[in-house]
């Protein structure tokens, strides 16, 4: 949102949060529509106020662009990006269910332009990618995929060059070594979730 060397994709935390079977889109083409949500064990959507927040920043970023989303759990921050008239969104989520529910979603849409694959992140990470414009990274709390994540991202083409990084980590995380040319645009806090918009800058 399991093999035994990998957590799940699953997003977590230990607050519970009201409404969690379902998720909202925001703005868009399917604006107003709520989607199910697999009720997995430590499954942790962006809530609306970040997402919110979130595609305020983005807003002229999303039409036509190609957008990633890591861990995708609920795929609230994929489904509010192709509302939003993003050309293609890619969803990673290793929980079969929580992929399932999420295949099922882009189905109930009859959405062209969301992808959705039951892959750990990581791994699909690891071989040479197409750059993305716009890529949401909401690991789950606590397991220390961060670094890796953003390595994999630069290594492997994966970023267009001046392509638009999202982080939504435990505020009180300590971050990862960032690369110098990722400038640090919007931070905000909200409850226990810092959450981060960096803007890769290359020459």
């Amino acid at each position: 949102m399991r093999k035994p060397q990998r957590p799940s994709i699953s997003k977590n935390t230990s607050k519970s949060r009201a409404g969690s079977g379902s998720i909202r889109i925001i703005s868009g083409l399917w604006r107003g529509r709520k989607l199910p949500v697999h009720d997995a064990e430590g499954l942790r959507p962006t809530t609306d106020r970040v997402k919110e927040t979130l595609f305020n920043w983005v807003a002229m970023d999303i039409p036509h662009s190609r957008c990633l989303d890591l861990f995708a759990g609920s795929g609230g921050l994929g489904f509010e990006a192709a509302s939003r008239q993003a050309s293609m969104v890619t969803m990673l989520e290793l929980n079969k269910q929580a992929h399932t529910q999420l295949k099922k979603n882009i189905s109930t849409l009859n959405a062209s332009n969301i992808e959705a694959f039951n892959k750990d992140s990581l791994q699909f990470l690891q071989s040479q990618g197409e750059p993305y414009d716009v890529v949401f990274i909401d690991p789950p709390f606590r397991k220390g995929l961060l670094e890796e994540t953003i390595t994999l991202l630069e290594n492997n083409n994966w970023l267009a060059k001046n392509a638009i990084v999202y982080i939504e980590a435990e505020k009180e995380l300590e971050l990862p070594e960032i690369p110098a040319h990722w400038l640090l645009h919007r931070e905000k806090i909200a409850g226990q979730v810092r959450y981060q918009l960096f803007t890769r800058q290359t020459p």
